[in-house]
């Protein structure tokens, strides 16, 4: 959702208020504008004419694996690498998520 630049409002009922504060801060820290409007998190993308986000954030994920494996993807596509605060929570729901990732051609690693 992140990488796409038309995304524009993303419902985010589902997600606590600290997960939704998180991803704007997170987004808001890799350069593309976001903000929290009650239960919706509005994504203005990066421009106009789409682009890549800035990056180049290391990311508070609060412990939380959703927050830490979406930030990781999003450095993927972004103009700088994104790193994250704790990679700890992400064997929660995927243990084999950063040996996949370096499988698939990403280059995750401890900094």
């Amino acid at each position: 959702m992140w990488a796409a630049p038309t995304i524009q409002r993303f419902c985010a009922a589902s997600a606590n208020a600290f997960s939704r504060s998180a991803i704007a801060r997170g987004l808001s820290s890799c350069g593309v504008r976001a903000e929290i409007d009650g239960d919706t998190l509005i994504v203005h993308g990066c421009g106009p004419k789409g682009g890549k986000p800035r990056g180049g954030a290391r990311i508070e994920t609060g412990l939380d694996h959703r927050i830490a494996m979406a930030f990781l993807v999003m450095g993927l596509a972004s103009a700088e690498s994104v790193a994250i605060d704790d990679d700890g929570a992400i064997a929660t729901s995927f243990p084999g998520f950063v040996d996949l990732m370096n499988t698939l051609g990403a280059k995750l690693g401890v900094a």
